[in-house]
């Protein structure tokens, strides 16, 4: 009997004895510079930018193929399922509201979850018109857009065939014109469905901002009240890859196909052409502060900068330019040693002051004649507790106060001579 036994309890001590070593701190990075020599070998060897390329191809097509297989089947269960009153939107001639519902709500929720899982892979776009948007605002390069485009018309394909053959009965979740609708109604129909939509993916996901993480819920909700408007009259493309899968499934292509290429494509260009203009109309300005600090410190530097009497066309360029600034050497911490602090204050004297190694300064800001007297509400309080009015701005007293006292003699910021008296003759078109 111990000769039996012997060899299961030896088994038994080396097994937890293995087990041991392997949950040792020196076993486990032992484990990691295994897997990371395996990396090294497999991944690494593949040139970076073809690296990702790839990366974001697969995420695509995983992506669009789920969102696309349950928004499909979801559609061909609602079309081939009578409703509650056992009539078909078929028979009764008319849109059956339970139907529209349920193939909205398939639509929007496919879209939300699966573009909340893949938007850290590859944005989670899922759709040809929106890959043409996010490239006409420069949010993806040239190359990024052809790939991901392609990738989501095979995908499209994919799914349609895999809900063809999993589903019992003909392939019922073609995009068809409904109701009366007209080849012309049809194409404005979807370009004003798939702008809304295109329009919702730029302000919540292109636009970064506290939001940006729940951006996939509005993106879903968008999708979702398109479809409550569009299904009965055109199926509710407003995605070539939705309206061309079917069509290859089933083998089965109508005349007028291309209103689902034409209209979602047109409310991509108008979607973009409309994100432009806001940006180019500097849109943050209007509404300054709502979801992000960065923006409300742009607008406090761009209020300080109109206050000590710069020009209000460049200030705002000035203002995001010295948060962008900021920004940087934070991250890069330079923030030791009170480095970032004093950078940060002296920000708008370098931006906007006037490097006079040489004496020389720039042209002056228009309409004025280097810096106007401050304001009465502009007296600030130095370091030192006395009072004083100078052209500085109310956050820089502390680099300025000691001017006072020295009659306004000049200031060693960085690698140059500031004088208090000029910082404001640079503009951002002088170079200097």
């Amino acid at each position: 009997m111990n000769k039996i036994n012997s060899p299961s309890r030896q088994h038994h001590w080396r097994n937890k004895r293995n087990s041991e070593m392997w949950a040792s701190p020196g076993a486990t990075h032992a484990m990691e510079e295994f897997e990371f020599e395996v990396k090294k070998k497999l991944v690494h060897r593949i040139p970076y930018a073809p690296r990702n390329h790839f990366v974001a191809m697969v995420g695509e097509f995983v992506g669009t193929f789920l969102f696309l297989f349950f928004s499909l089947s979801g559609t061909q269960i609602a079309n081939n399922i009578p409703s509650s009153s056992d009539l078909t939107t078929k028979e009764t001639g008319g849109a059956n509201p339970q139907q529209l519902q349920y193939i909205s709500l398939c639509f929007g929720f496919s879209l939300a979850v699966n573009a909340w899982v893949f938007f850290r892979i590859s944005g989670g776009l899922f759709n040809p018109a929106v890959t043409l948007g996010m490239w006409l605002i420069g949010a993806l390069p040239l190359l990024r857009a052809v790939l991901l485009f392609c990738t989501e018309i095979i995908a499209g394909i994919c799914a349609a065939a895999v809900v063809r053959v999993l589903f019992p009965g003909k392939l019922n979740c073609q995009t068809t014109l409904g109701g009366g609708t007209s080849t012309a109604q049809g194409v404005f129909i979807e370009m004003f469905l798939t702008a809304q939509l295109i329009v919702t993916i730029f302000m919540l996901a292109a636009e970064k901002h506290k939001g940006t993480f729940i951006a996939p819920v509005g993106i879903g909700l968008s999708l979702f009240i398109a479809e409550l408007s569009g299904v009965y009259y055109t199926g509710g493309s407003l995605n070539p890859a939705r309206s061309i899968g079917p069509e290859v499934a089933a083998l089965s292509f109508k005349h007028y196909s291309w209103i689902y290429w034409v209209g979602p494509f047109a409310g991509a260009i108008i979607a973009a052409g409309f994100y432009k203009f806001i940006k180019f109309m500097e849109y943050e300005t209007a509404n300054p502060g709502q979801d992000s600090n960065e923006a409300e410190g742009i607008d406090a530097k761009r209020q300080q900068l109109l206050d000590a009497g710069a020009d209000p066309v460049q200030a705002h360029a000035v203002a995001e330019h010295l948060v962008a600034k900021e920004k940087q050497e934070t991250l890069a911490g330079m923030s030791a040693g009170g480095l970032s602090s004093q950078r940060s204050k002296a920000s708008l004297g370098d931006e906007c002051g006037s490097s006079v190694d040489s004496g020389a300064t720039a042209t002056p800001y228009p309409g004025t004649n280097g810096v106007p007297p401050m304001p009465a509400h502009a007296m600030t309080r130095g370091a030192n507790g006395s009072s004083y009015t100078s052209p500085n701005m109310p956050t820089q007293e502390d680099l300025y106060s000691h001017t006072a006292q020295s009659g306004g003699s000049p200031e060693q910021v960085g690698d140059r001579v500031e004088y208090p008296g000029n910082r404001f003759a640079r503009t951002i078109s002088s170079g200097v």
